[in-house]
């Protein structure tokens, strides 16, 4: 298989991501799924929905998990309601993730993703412990099944996101490196970050964005591919470096408008081939 395929965030039936006519219009071969409604994840639906990706030529690689009550809105809203870390409804959470993973399995995909949400960083908080115990019961879940769990990068930093993977210490437990997200948080330099978590990283969003006025408490703005503050060419020289050869999935957080996804991912796509024929001349 070739370093570096293209990917696409898609969905069922969820509203988010790239519609799979369009990622096959684009000639894409791989997709990371937005988990769909409960309703949709029966194993027909499975056999369905592998059957039309097997049609289509496109390999799922990571199933993401989302969750009912989430909300983006502003930051101190989405640390209120994002994850496993909101104590009312993690319980609830825990068991929609391992059906999620039950899902993934009978898709035939060995990793699932998510946002865990702000995991306090005091190791003797209550609810740093809470997150830290639920994230290992869902690793060990995943395990017996053959599958990892893919944490999300953004709302912290590459050294917080460090001592919880070793709070947890399960060997299925990896990053899904966004390099948008810590722009869009103000949780870091992307470039710097991947290098600290690099040997984690098992799956990767292309994504772009610019920095905030007041990093960490308001949004920054995403924008196309190309952009933003990320450094696309130093995104992927950096994955390089650290023996990244998995797919760059584009995600980009759009309607689904099919003229404005086809040209936008278009874009992105164009940005990304020439940065890997770029990359890929001798020097």
């Amino acid at each position: 298989m070739e370093r570096w395929p293209l990917g696409v965030f898609a969905s069922i039936d969820a509203g988010l991501g790239v519609r799979l006519e369009i990622a096959r219009e684009l000639q894409v071969p791989t997709i990371q799924l937005h988990a769909p409604q409960p309703s949709s994840r029966t194993p027909e639906k499975a056999r369905q929905f592998t059957e039309r990706l097997n049609q289509l030529g496109i390999r799922l690689t990571v199933v993401f998990a989302g969750f009912e009550g989430e909300s983006y809105a502003d930051i101190p809203t989405c640390r209120r309601t994002v994850g496993l870390v909101p104590p009312e409804q993690r319980h609830q959470r825990i068991a929609e993730l391992k059906a999620i993973a039950d899902f993934a399995k009978l898709l035939g995909v060995d990793a699932v993703g998510l946002h865990i949400g702000f995991v306090p960083h005091d190791p003797a908080d209550p609810q740093h412990r809470a997150a830290v115990a639920a994230a290992q019961e869902v690793c060990d879940y995943l395990a017996a099944q053959g599958q990892r769990l893919h944490l999300e990068t953004g709302q912290e930093t590459a050294d917080t996101l460090l001592a919880f993977l070793a709070a947890v210490g399960r060997d299925n437990l990896f990053i899904n490196f966004d390099p948008a997200n810590m722009i869009l948080y103000g949780s870091g330099d992307p470039i710097e970050a991947l290098r600290k978590v690099g040997r984690f990283v098992r799956s990767v969003h292309c994504k772009d964005a610019k920095w905030a006025a007041r990093p960490g408490e308001e949004w920054g703005a995403e924008v196309p591919l190309g952009e933003g503050d990320v450094g696309m060419e130093r995104f992927l020289q950096t994955l390089a470096e650290i023996d990244y050869d998995g797919p760059l999935t584009i995600e980009r957080e759009i309607p689904q408008e099919p003229d404005r996804q086809k040209a936008e991912v278009g874009r992105g796509i164009r940005v990304l081939n020439e940065i890997k024929a770029k990359l890929s001349k001798p020097t």
